[in-house]
């Protein structure tokens, strides 16, 4: 049995991909940010073709930046429409964006404050 090596990698590479991966995980969390403050609206992300920083993120964790719902509303949203909770928002099928907005429309979230 032949055991994989990790690429070598320099240390100039490794800073600029820790660089990269820390610039994504800002991003994303601006991002997070702006969906709990209403500020972005889930039709907005799940009508269109997402970017890689929304593309990446699991749809738990954007449904649970989304005002009105939690870790429960979440789970239970993805449970009922049947999708993997290792799934990210850029493997969502169009019927499971459909169902994601008819989910969230069936209980309204709070209005944002502004």
């Amino acid at each position: 049995m032949s055991s994989m090596q990790p690429p070598k990698v320099s240390s100039e590479e490794r800073r600029a991909a820790l660089h990269k991966a820390l610039e994504m995980r800002r991003l994303r969390a601006e991002f997070k940010r702006r969906l709990k403050e209403g500020k972005v609206a889930a039709e907005e992300v799940l009508g269109g073709t997402p970017d890689d920083v929304i593309g990446r993120m699991r749809v738990s964790a954007f449904l649970e930046s989304l005002p009105g719902v939690g870790r429960v509303r979440s789970r239970r949203i993805m449970k009922r429409i049947g999708i993997s909770s290792s799934r990210r928002v850029q493997g969502l099928g169009e019927r499971q964006r459909r169902l994601i907005l008819e989910e969230l429309e069936s209980s309204p979230q709070p209005e944002a404050k502004g």
